[in-house]
């Protein structure tokens, strides 16, 4: 009875091999689209985005500035804003649902590649971890984060900068630049 089994996978692997010669060709024609939109560089020198999420989240943040009228509509849309519920005397947070959840893992991807590639994000991450978060809420934690920075970047036309954003941070009196001072390297 291996005999059908055998048929079967042969069959499979024809498929298969078709199906990744079809994403290849995806991939490539995404590649030469995206560098074409006059808002790719922004996205593409952006730490740990690469070729593959730069055209995500370009695509994520789109060409109309004018759909998001603030950093936070963006983040409730894309499901990364977190929902407060209330009843009675009672109040809980929880991971919103109705949300495009293709867009939501592409920021928490995204988020979590800059982890060991920016220095800020590196020591954000890992103060979230010293205050007994998961590693997947301190990653949320950290896209709520990029997504306002992000917008920022958008806005303006202005390619994301870290010693900018570093020196920013500074001036605020951010406790984030202590907390830089004793962060691991590597995460």
């Amino acid at each position: 009875m291996i005999g059908p089994h055998q048929l079967l996978a042969q069959a499979l692997v024809v498929q298969l091999r078709v199906t990744l010669q079809a994403i290849d060709h995806f991939d490539a024609e995404i590649t030469a689209v995206a560098k074409r939109l006059p808002d790719y560089a922004l996205f593409a020198a952006l730490p740990g985005a690469g070729s593959i999420l730069a055209p995500r989240l370009l695509v994520a943040f789109g060409e109309q500035r004018e759909r998001y009228a603030s950093a936070a509509q963006l983040q409730q849309y894309a499901g990364v804003a977190p929902v407060l519920e209330r009843s009675g005397n009672k109040c809980w947070v929880h991971w919103r649902l109705a949300c495009p959840t293709f867009l939501r893992q592409t920021f928490v991807e995204w988020a979590g590649s800059t982890i060991p590639r920016s220095f800020w994000a590196s020591a954000y991450y890992h103060r979230q971890r010293a205050k007994g978060s998961s590693h997947q809420a301190a990653v949320r934690a950290l896209v709520y984060k990029w997504i306002r920075i992000l917008y920022r970047c958008w806005q303006t036309r202005t390619p994301y900068d870290e010693s900018v954003y570093l020196l920013a941070l500074k001036h605020r009196g951010s406790p984030l630049i202590a907390a830089m001072a004793t962060t691991p390297q590597n995460p």
